[in-house]
């Protein structure tokens, strides 16, 4: 199959993905946020598939790099909960009008982002992991939006751990999304294709994002977490509003 974008395109394309992988090289999410809105723009194919195959890309250099910090023990009650809040999802948006949820879920962020300032937080209990991750995938499949709740669960760990616990549960996630999108026919070439225009993007900015981690790590990383997860919340409420 033809590659469909002339040079113009994919070197924007390339642009915005490369400032995407940065961000959620250095902080651990986020790339969704930034490169979703934009890519569409470009080319609408880009999205869910490609841009899923090249996040688990991202998915697999990040946890190389953290692969010491990994917490397996805490990953696995999140990666459950995910499961149950993806099809629990699926089911509610039968019901429950799409709009409904975001704003719901927008508010919830940002009232979580409110308590993590006010000095609350989360422990990492089994209960809390699986109730975390089934939130996480809830909003994953009503907002495209998975990632705060996750980045706020951890946001008192050390950076390398929050990046390499985010990176194992995103890898998981990742496939069974692309697997999922390959059985009702959504994934093929043309979207493989274009997958694999953006792995240059890709490496370039996980190769960019290791100098920002190194400052974020320096006491800064909470302050970036609460950050992108206020402004992924906004954008979902005003996506909703406007």
């Amino acid at each position: 199959m033809a590659f469909t974008l002339n040079l113009a395109e994919w070197l924007l394309a390339t642009l915005i993905t490369t400032a995407g992988a940065a961000l959620q090289g250095a902080v651990g999410f986020g790339m969704g946020l930034l490169a979703v809105p934009l890519l569409i723009l470009i080319e609408p194919d880009f999205v869910p598939g490609p841009l899923l195959l090249a996040a688990f890309f991202l998915n697999i250099l990040v946890s190389f790099r953290e692969h010491e910090s990994i917490d397996f023990s805490s990953i696995k009650w999140v990666i459950g909960g995910r499961a149950l809040g993806t099809i629990v999802a699926a089911a509610i948006l039968t019901v429950l009008p799409k709009s409904i949820l975001s704003l719901l879920f927008g508010g919830l962020i940002l009232i979580a982002v409110l308590f993590s300032i006010s000095g609350l937080h989360i422990s990492l209990k089994p209960g809390n992991l699986v109730g975390i991750g089934a939130i996480s995938g809830f909003m994953a499949t009503t907002t495209a939006v998975g990632g705060p709740p996750l980045a706020l669960l951890y946001q008192r760990e050390k950076g390398p751990r929050l990046r390499g616990n985010l990176a194992g549960i995103f890898f998981v996630g990742t496939s069974m999304a692309i697997i999922s999108l390959m059985i009702i026919g959504r994934f093929g070439l043309k979207e493989l294709v274009l997958a694999l225009s953006l792995f240059p993007a890709i490496i370039i900015g996980f190769l960019l994002s290791g100098k920002p981690a190194r400052f974020l790590d320096v006491g800064r990383i909470r302050i970036a977490v609460l950050a992108i997860s206020s402004l992924s919340a906004l954008v979902v409420i005003l996506k909703t509003v406007l």
